[in-house]
């Protein structure tokens, strides 16, 4: 018997303004020397309010916000994307001229280069995902695997996901936050063709990551001698659901929001004693109540339930 805290949303994901950056920061050289090509990285607000989001989201040849720290000249910068299953770079350069990029072409997995004067640099640290679109799913299926009939479907109601992370085997330890990999989100439905298809909302994922980070921060305030890194244990039980699979879960809502990837049922250890209790039920809470007075474009609804 465990008790899991389910952490989930109803609304959908815009980014908060307090995210939005100028077109791109510019910082010190970190040499004397004019460099053909400056050092560039991620800046801090790329990462959400956590800053331990690693993964972007956009479909295909939308705009996705990716903001960047310049160190160094960043006239006549351009950029490119790598595609990560191969290494390949794909499409032509484009001026980079503020902090909102076109996203590729096609679904899949990409680093952002930056070109000048014929030199690349791969950027680091941040993933974009680019989706396959919703309407590519044909009745039941996409690609071949079994989703089913979203609530609202059949009428196009507002709420449906716009796209699904495509899924492969080669993939899905691939990291979406500090402590979430793209295997989390896999539907738990027994289906085991690939590729699989999941809807992921960035909103859940930074609220999860600032909920560990509190859990983290009381941790260490109570243990005075602790002065690394508190380390928390979680377990991901259910995150993303087909409507197919959901209709078969005990108790599940036919509108469950997992089906559309804003909700994340998860057990944490957070008082580290190495046993889920009612005391670490007890103490998530009271850090999501504390990340959601804080961010309160984060509010959303957090339940506690018993199983097996």
């Amino acid at each position: 018997m465990s008790l899991t805290a389910a952490i989930g949303f109803a609304t959908f994901y815009a980014p908060p303004q307090q995210l939005a950056a100028k077109p791109f920061a510019t910082g010190e050289s970190r040499g004397s020397l004019i460099e053909p090509l400056p050092d560039v990285e991620p800046s801090s607000n790329a990462f959400g309010y956590s800053g331990a989001v690693q993964m972007r989201f956009a479909l295909p040849g939308d705009a996705v916000e990716y903001p960047l720290q310049v160190h160094g000249d960043p006239t006549a910068l351009r950029y490119v994307w790598r595609r990560l299953s191969d290494s390949a770079e794909v499409g032509v350069p484009m001026q980079l001229v503020s902090d909102t990029l076109t996203a590729p072409q096609s679904p899949g997995f990409y680093q952002l280069v930056l070109v000048r004067d014929g030199l690349h640099r791969v950027i680091d640290g941040l993933t974009v995902a680019v989706l396959v679109p919703f309407n590519e799913k044909h009745g039941p299926t996409l690609d071949g695997y079994r989703l089913g009939t979203f609530p609202g479907e059949r009428h196009r109601e507002d709420g449906l996901p716009e796209g699904f992370v495509r899924i492969m085997p080669n993939v899905a330890d691939l990291a979406i936050t500090k402590h979430l990999r793209l295997a989390d989100f896999l539907s738990r439905d027994g289906q085991t063709t690939w590729p699989r298809f999941a809807a992921v909302d960035p909103k859940v994922l930074d609220k999860l990551e600032l909920v560990v980070e509190q859990i983290a921060g009381m941790r260490h305030r109570r243990s005075a001698a602790d002065t690394g890194e508190v380390q928390v244990l979680l377990s991901v039980h259910s995150a993303f659901r087909t409507p197919l699979y959901n209709r078969h879960v005990a108790r599940a809502a036919r509108d469950s929001r997992h089906q559309y990837g804003d909700a994340v049922d998860v057990a944490i250890d957070a008082d580290g004693d190495g046993r889920l209790t009612a005391r670490d039920t007890r103490l998530v809470a009271q850090a999501v109540d504390s990340v959601e007075s804080e961010h309160p474009d984060l509010v959303g609804g957090m339940g506690v339930y018993t199983g097996h």
